[in-house]
């Protein structure tokens, strides 16, 4: 049957860069996009994880290749930026997935060294990584820029304020950017994840899981990285260029649930 439709829903032969892929949805991201043909730019602090990952992805007959990434070290994204550009030929895609989270009391004596690496990992990174991509995103037909937020920027969680902080300033930093480059053709959205699956997340136990599940979100259960990773793609399609500045929450219901 002939298309009926324009928009391709493809992303084969884009050149993507994602963060903090040793794990969780960083590594579901990095392989749906390698299954869906991307060109991807494996990068975690962890370069043996980075590795693995991008091994696997080879293995499987996808194209990537690992580079170590530190990013709350400016020189290094500076270097990490430049030499995936180099090695793609540009850079189509740019994912800010890499995270952390330590959950302290605001009373906490070291709450402000908390504070100063979570906006540093969280915020301060996403920005000096968009700033040093840019240049290449704009030789691109079709760039794409998605960051990694949390339903804790749109909502929040008692002892854990700087990182509810630092999720709420990458949403404001999400739509101020789909503005200032929209003109440009660049989209720039954000994916709020709810309870995930993932090392961030396995030190609760499962009974502790299903009660919370159960209580707060629509769908009963913690999602998989992979349903993150799939929300992540459907904004990076050519198919979504009229989509910018959105704050997608995957969260099975949490932020929608009030009973």
């Amino acid at each position: 049957m002939p298309k009926l439709s324009k928009l391709s829903r493809s992303v084969a032969g884009r050149r993507v860069l994602i963060t903090g892929c040793a794990s969780g949805m960083g590594r579901a991201t990095a392989m749906l996009f390698a299954d869906e043909g991307a060109r991807v730019a494996v990068t975690d602090l962890h370069h043996e994880g980075a590795e693995t990952v991008a091994a696997k992805i080879r293995e499987a007959g996808g194209q990537a290749k690992a580079w170590k990434l530190d990013v709350s070290n400016p020189e290094e994204i500076r270097e990490v930026v430049a030499a995936v550009a180099r090695e793609f030929g540009g850079i189509d895609i740019l994912v800010n997935n890499a995270g952390i989270a330590i959950p302290t009391p605001v009373d906490a004596a070291h709450y402000m060294d908390t504070w100063e690496l979570t906006h540093k990992v969280l915020l301060t990174a996403q920005v000096l990584i968009i700033r040093e991509a840019l240049p290449h995103l704009r030789e691109s037909d079709g760039a794409r820029i998605v960051n990694i937020a949390s339903t804790e920027g749109l909502g929040a969680t008692g002892g854990n304020s700087a990182y509810a902080a630092a999720k709420t300033g990458v949403i404001g930093l999400t739509r101020s950017l789909a503005i200032e480059l929209g003109k440009e053709g660049i989209t720039v959205n954000c994916v709020c994840p709810g309870p995930i699956n993932t090392g961030m997340t396995a030190g609760i136990s499962d009974e502790d899981k299903v009660v919370y599940a159960r209580r707060r979100t629509a769908l009963r259960r913690y999602g998989d990285p992979e349903e993150v990773a799939h929300a992540t793609l459907s904004l990076c399609l050519p198919a979504a260029s009229f989509i910018t500045g959105v704050a997608l929450p995957v969260d099975g219901g949490l932020t929608i649930r009030r009973a």
